[in-house]
């Protein structure tokens, strides 16, 4: 009996006759750090949406600590409490400040009261670094505090697992490195988190383990050493070579 935290058993994801997931097996303990990396389309994204709900899956089961929580009667809000997401896109309310946009689940979702949800969500900016900004809005910050924004916003539902999606993608290059700081500081502290990035560096100093992507299926996974010393996969080499080609390794 696997002691997995995260369990993804024989997963396949389709969209009509497309196979965007086929058959992914993946384990994740408690306290790792995983990474997905591939091309564009080999179904990284995806693979975290299924984990948190947000897509469901058409074959296999996921689980999270024991529970299965894929297929037909799976309580969304309760799995979505239990795994946090952040996106390459901030999706803040606009319309609402800084501490707003972070009390806001916490209190709808039963987490916490309007008092305690206030304080803990202070306490979380100051760890942010964005103790002074709690009255701002959304357009009053830099992409990359919008982003620490997003993530302070997650790890407030106290979630057992965070998923990170491509979450510098879309931020200019100076503000990356504030953002991959932040969430080295998380893995320093043990939560269990599946990402996708293409900081590879990143993702060879951060991660548990490695999992490359190639049209749905994970074809190689192992530590960073590994993965980026010795890729067995043609298809894995070839991804690394242009990623060194692009000057992104």
């Amino acid at each position: 009996m696997s002691t997995a935290f995260v369990e993804l058993d024989q997963v396949t994801k389709k969209y009509g006759d497309h196979t965007v997931l086929d058959r992914v097996d993946l384990a994740v303990d408690r306290h790792e750090v995983v990474t997905l990396i591939g091309a564009s389309g080999s179904g990284k994204s995806t693979l975290l949406r299924c984990v948190n709900g947000l897509e469901t899956i058409q074959g296999g089961r996921i689980s999270l600590n024991g529970d299965v929580v894929s297929g037909e009667g799976v309580d969304l809000v309760r799995l979505r409490r239990r795994v946090g997401i952040v996106f390459q896109s901030f999706n803040l309310f606009p319309h609402m400040t800084v501490l707003k946009n972070c009390t806001l689940t916490p209190v709808r979702a039963g987490v916490a009261t309007r008092d305690q949800a206030e304080a803990d969500a202070r306490v979380m900016l100051e760890r942010v670094g964005l103790k002074d900004k709690v009255g701002a809005y959304p357009d009053q910050l830099s992409g990359g505090q919008q982003q620490r924004v997003a993530i302070a916003r997650a790890m407030l539902m106290r979630p057992q697992v965070l998923l990170l999606d491509e979450i510098t993608s879309a931020l200019d290059p100076e503000l990356v490195i504030e953002v991959l700081n932040l969430v080295r500081e998380l893995a320093g502290d043990g939560i269990t988190m599946m990402m996708t990035t293409h900081e590879m560096p990143f993702a060879r100093e951060i991660s548990s383990k490695i999992c490359f992507l190639h049209k749905g299926s994970i074809l190689e996974q192992g530590p960073p050493e590994e993965i980026f010393g010795a890729p067995r996969a043609p298809e894995l080499r070839t991804f690394l070579r242009k990623i060194h080609e692009a000057g992104r390794d």
